[in-house]
This record gives C-alpha cells, structure tokens and sequence, in this order.
C-alpha cells in the first residue's frame, strides 16, 4: 500500500481557558475576566520520530502563553492574539500560526468577543 504525501502538520492548542486583566474600560482595568484561546501552528512537513524533540510543545506554548498574561493588563484582544502568535513563531518548527483570543462575559448576548490574526515566520537570512 502505498503511503500519502504529507501536505502539513498541524499542533492545535482548543479552548484554553484562563483569566486575565484585559480591556479598556474601567471595570476590566480592575478585575481579571475569562478568556479562551485557540490556536493552530503549523509545524512543517519535513522527517519526524516518534519523539518531542521532533514538534512543538504544546506545554510549553501554554506555559508561554500564562507568562505573557501574568505581564500585566492588555488593553486590546488584538494586541495579545498579536503577542501569542509571535511567541508561537519563536519556537522551532513553527511555520505559520493562527490565534483567537475571546473575552468571554464582555457581550452577554454572546459566547465570546474577540479577534483573530494569522502570522507567519518571516524567512530567514
């Protein structure tokens, strides 16, 4: 049987959820507020064991991610969908990443208000 041609490999990282100071009005200067976070890197197509070494840490992105938040507040959604995809494109083998960021009590109406952004590695050299 003959074997498919690898197109891409995607690492997904689906509805985390965490709090942080986020928005520009008062009351979210002032309180912590849920925000889920989903994301999809694309990691290359190129030789891969069965190993760790060999892809992007999906536990070390989240951990990033946590770290980037306890910074401080962000005024803008936009700014740290922004902010999680550079940190996803610093880590080896990431090609291309797509973020979502949702505050999730914003709009009572909705599930969750947010933004997306899509980067890519710049080439090197």
């Amino acid at each position: 049987m003959a074997k498919g041609l690898l197109e891409s490999r995607v690492v997904v990282i689906r509805d985390l959820e965490l709090t942080a100071k986020i928005g520009v009005y008062t009351h979210e200067r002032q309180d912590s507020q849920p925000i889920r976070i989903n994301l999809a890197m694309t990691v290359g197509v190129g030789p891969m064991e069965d190993r760790l070494e060999d892809t992007v840490s999906y536990d070390a992105i989240v951990e990033a991610i946590k770290g980037l938040i306890a910074e401080g507040h962000i005024n803008l959604v936009e700014t740290l969908a922004e902010a999680i995809a550079d940190l996803c494109l610093e880590q080896d083998f990431v090609e291309k990443v797509h973020v979502r960021v949702e505050k999730l009590h914003a709009v009572a109406e909705a599930a969750g208000v947010g933004a997306e952004v899509t980067k890519s590695a710049q080439p090197s050299g």
